[in-house]
């Protein structure tokens, strides 16, 4: 089952997410087979960080609720809040294999919530996606929403991936590869 999870910092957290960055990705290198895409969010300016991103593969929501809330920023209280959802991987690879590489370009997470019926359900045509997916109830069954990572020149190209009013709100962050690779 894949999970899509967006811990979002708390204000005034930056030094202490930067004193723990070596203890978040050793414990990120643990799911190294299971990562699809990771990688930090930043505010307006590109230089605060605002949140991280991860998408696994995980045996169930028990298993997606432990590697979200036993995280050691989580841990040490760095971050205000935990977006945890099922997702499916509509791309069927990882960040990694995106072939627009890991640079060139401005990248976005656009973030889609919503509910009732679905909608974006089918992948938006163009190579600029670097993930893309519905976010699900813990079931599988409810549409949520849709999250997508998106090189693209600016927010409001992101942000055209998902339809307007079809989401209750939809959130663009910069976003950029992160992990050791």
């Amino acid at each position: 089952m894949e999970f899509f999870c967006y811990h979002r910092d708390r204000p005034g957290s930056m030094a202490l997410r930067h004193e723990l960055l070596e203890a978040h990705w050793a414990y990120m290198d643990r799911f190294d087979k299971e990562m699809i895409a990771r990688g930090p969010t930043f505010g307006g300016d590109g230089d605060t960080l605002t949140g991280s991103v991860h998408i696994v593969d995980l045996p169930d929501p028990a298993a997606a609720r432990a590697f979200a809330f036993d995280e050691p920023c989580y841990q040490a209280g760095a971050y205000r809040d935990v977006l945890l959802r099922r997702w499916r991987n509509m791309l069927g690879r990882t960040m990694w294999d995106f072939p627009g590489g890991r640079t060139g370009g401005d990248r976005y997470l656009v973030l889609g919530l919503g509910s009732g019926e679905a909608a974006d359900l089918a992948v938006p045509p163009g190579d600029d996606l670097i993930a893309y997916g519905p976010l699900l109830s813990d079931d599988g069954t409810a549409w949520l929403g849709t999250a997508a990572l998106v090189r693209a020149p600016d927010p409001e190209t992101a942000r055209a991936v998902l339809t307007p009013d079809r989401y209750a709100d939809i959130e663009i962050h910069a976003w950029e590869f992160g992990g050791r690779r």
